[in-house]
């Protein structure tokens, strides 16, 4: 899976910029280095110097200087990759980058795959596969939430737990495979009741990550919200004005959201979506009709939904209340799993008697007005209460691969099924078929057991020059 070969990247975005690091690493990253650097102190040599040093002095290509920089040196093992690292921060001009880069390909480096120096780090001992893939996490980290389960992942919270599991559950099978040894002298060497207390806390810590699992992924993807209702009640000011931006187009002319407009925010270290739909109504228009179901496909593929009535409508008596409480009923009937927030907009135009009124036809109704921003921040709380943070605030390991998720269940099948073989007396030689599974379906998390597609299918998804 791995070459020898010495790799070249750029480690920073591309495009102009003040500065840009391009990293090398493998055997040969020094004397390639040293063959193109010229320090200001005269006579000194890159493969003379200690590592974790940095030296000023210039890249040049012959008699020609290409820039002045400042190199570090990474010796290994003590590297990011494990192998000799070098890094050179030059001016971010890009052509000042291609030039450096086109030189060290000239010397004999080779352009890195994506991904490939946090590849060699996984193959060379520094990083487990599940911190590795922490590390693609952390880049793409949007919002509080998801940074803090990135960083907790790579330091090797979720992986040490995972291995500590494994190291207790092989203790057991080799002395399963053991008594396999000595079938006819009918020994046990493994205490069976000791190895049930063991199953049972394994399935345990499995069942605790599996569900951690819902939690971490909509803070890891963000929490899509749909914000649905009928034309004109104010669905495009409320995306608005939780925005903070004119992101929507809002006008007095029914059918004005003719597609769905989505845009993100972080809430309380949390990322959500909002979508705003196309009103819900009875219409001839094509164009429009088109947009009415989107706007069912985004509930779908919604995890909140926030209907939207005008409060003003229901009271000059152009919108019918027992109609808005049977809409939200059809609502919480076709996706009962979602939860709803019901919202009664533009409260400012109306009196403490009528929001009374509101009140008590529908006492989960939230009074806000998009328009003023009254009652916006109280929406965004309940919108972060249906979210349970307090795991993530605990510092407790959260789930949010859906590879290891899937790895976690299959597991946890094996588990049951070793489970139910002691239960039920079943010889140790099926017993240890369900636990060598197990073991396996462990060790894929965190990478003693792989393969080359999936190495590739994970890191393919990686930066170039990470």
């Amino acid at each position: 899976m791995i070459n020898n070969d010495t790799i070249v990247a750029l480690a920073t975005p591309a495009g102009a910029g003040a500065i840009a690091i391009i990293r090398l690493s493998g055997s040969e990253a020094v004397t390639i280095a040293d063959t193109c650097f010229r320090s200001v102190k005269k006579d000194k040599r890159l493969s003379k110097q200690k590592t974790h040093t940095i030296h000023l002095g210039h890249i040049v290509d012959g008699n020609k200087t290409v820039d002045e920089v400042l190199l570090s040196v990474f010796r290994n093992p003590n590297s990011y990759t494990g192998e000799d690292v070098i890094e050179v921060s030059c001016h971010g001009s890009s052509y000042i980058q291609q030039e450096i880069i086109q030189l060290f390909l000239r010397k004999g480096c080779r352009m890195a795959s994506a991904g490939e120096f946090t590849l060699r780090a996984f193959l060379n001992g520094k990083l487990d596969l599940s911190q590795a893939e922490a590390v693609a996490d952390l880049i793409a980290s949007d919002n509080e939430a998801s940074h803090q389960l990135a960083m907790q992942q790579m330091r090797g919270g979720f992986s040490s737990e995972i291995a500590k599991l494994r190291e207790e559950l092989l203790n057991f099978a080799s002395l399963i495979e053991l008594e396999l040894d000595f079938a006819e002298e009918d020994v046990e060497f493994a205490d069976r009741t000791q190895f049930k207390d063991l199953i049972d806390r394994i399935v345990f810590v499995l069942k605790r990550l599996i569900d951690s699992f819902a939690v971490g992924n909509v803070i890891k993807n963000g929490i899509p919200v749909a914000i649905v209702g009928e034309p004109n009640v104010g669905k495009s000011t409320l995306l608005n004005a939780l925005l903070n931006e004119e992101r929507a187009i809002v006008s007095d002319i029914a059918g004005t959201t003719r597609d769905t407009i989505e845009d993100e925010i972080s809430i309380g270290g949390v990322g959500f979506r909002f979508i705003d739909t196309a009103g819900i109504r009875e219409t001839k228009d094509v164009v429009e009709t088109i947009g009415i179901q989107k706007t069912f496909e985004k509930i779908a593929q919604s995890q909140v939904v926030i209907y939207l009535f005008d409060a003003v409508s229901v009271f000059a008596k152009k919108a019918s209340l027992d109609a808005i409480k049977v809409e939200i009923e059809k609502i919480k009937n076709k996706y009962p799993q979602k939860p709803l927030v019901v919202i009664a907009n533009k409260v400012d135009a109306i009196n403490d008697d009528e929001k009374t009124s509101l009140k008590n036809a529908i006492p989960e109704i939230e009074l806000l007005s998009a328009k003023t921003k009254k009652g916006v921040e109280e929406l965004k709380l309940t919108l972060t209460n249906f979210v349970n943070t307090g795991a993530l605030r605990n510092n407790e390991t959260i789930v949010t691969n859906t590879r290891h998720y899937d790895a976690l269940l299959k597991a946890l099948e094996e588990i049951q099924k070793v489970k139910y073989g002691l239960d039920t007396g079943l010889s140790g030689d099926l017993l240890a078929i369900d636990i060598r599974q197990a073991l396996y379906h462990f060790g894929e998390i965190t990478g003693e057991i792989t393969n080359d597609d999936l190495l590739g299918n994970i890191f393919a998804n990686f930066c170039i020059g990470k």
